[in-house]
């Protein structure tokens, strides 16, 4: 009896270090951030990026208890930003919020300074909507309309990404349209060319969600693979004949080897914002992208998934 007490004594001993173990790393989580974060945006202010980042920063910091301050830094579709991360040495205090089409596309055509093991991709939270846009003024609805017109008329479109200007050279070539390329910082800087008449047509990552309640920018189509549940009846470059689509998701994205603490915090305090109700409103009411979770096995694996993708399609 006391050689059973004595196993019971050591095995409760054991379990309450081992408890108290489990309650120290809960504990060190939890008093993880313990100063401001940086949410970097790879775009200007006032694109749909920028707008949903901000209230994102602000969920994220009603949840983690500490300031996230956003920094634009806008340049090559994002990918001065992701160069910027690739060299932070802050160990998760600093993240961006973004798309991924600067990691699945820009580093196969442009020589960068980073690569998709530069990062860890944590959490999305909105799936991207990728749209050809144009002026309610325009002369053209659809892109058939616009195609039609370019084969009598120069024209000129204002890209965002080089994925999204690579699409659509291809097409002017495929046509046979004379198109010049007009650079933007971002869905802020395209707005007033398109609405100005200063562009033809334009590559919209969400801006036109402003604009086109109010009747001021017509979606011609869409270059996601499939329609957007907010514009049902406009089609998708795929449907009209066109083998190109983005696969787009907005992501928290930190540099690769940040503590465990910080990604399990981060996770957390998305999936926190992903059912948080000024996050939704703004997401889905204004800008118009679907809300979603997706956790980082699945954003890893999607990433890297998109990438080949898109190399095998390059490569023919």
């Amino acid at each position: 009896m006391k050689k059973t007490t004595q196993i019971l004594g050591l095995f409760a001993g054991v379990s309450a270090l081992a408890f108290g173990a489990v309650a120290v790393q809960t504990a060190q989580a939890d008093d993880w951030p313990e100063g401001p974060l940086t949410m970097v945006i790879g775009f200007n202010p006032g694109g749909s990026t920028d707008i949903q980042g901000r209230v994102l920063a602000n969920v994220m910091e009603e949840y983690l208890g500490q300031p996230v301050n956003v920094v634009n830094q806008p340049g090559a579709g994002s990918a001065v930003a992701y160069t910027n991360l690739a060299n932070n040495e802050d160990e998760g205090y600093t993240f961006l919020y973004g798309g991924t089409t600067a990691l699945t596309f820009t580093p196969i055509i442009s020589d960068v300074e980073y690569e998709i093991d530069d990062f860890e991709y944590l959490a999305a939270v909105a799936v991207g909507q990728n749209a050809i846009v144009t002026s309610a003024e325009q002369p053209f609805e659809t892109l058939a309309d616009i195609i039609d017109y370019g084969k009598e008329n120069p024209m000129t479109y204002a890209q965002q990404t080089a994925l999204d200007q690579a699409i659509m050279e291809a097409i002017a070539e495929e046509e046979g349209l004379d198109l010049a390329i007009v650079p933007t910082g971002g869905g802020a800087g395209m707005a007033p060319l398109v609405l100005g008449m200063e562009v033809d047509f334009a590559y919209s990552g969400g801006t036109h969600a402003q604009y086109t309640p109010t009747g001021e920018m017509i979606v011609a189509a869409f270059l996601s693979a499939e329609r957007s549940p907010f514009y049902p009846d406009v089609p998708t470059i795929m449907e009209l004949g066109y083998d190109y689509s983005i696969e787009d998701y907005r992501t928290i994205v930190v540099p690769a080897g940040i503590p465990d603490e910080a990604k399990e915090r981060l996770i957390a305090a998305a999936e926190f914002a992903s059912e948080h109700e000024s996050f939704i409103e703004t997401t889905e009411g204004n800008t118009m992208f679907p809300v979603v979770f997706m956790g980082q096995d699945e954003m890893e694996e999607t990433v890297r998934r998109v990438r080949a993708a898109t190399e095998d399609v390059m490569g023919d």
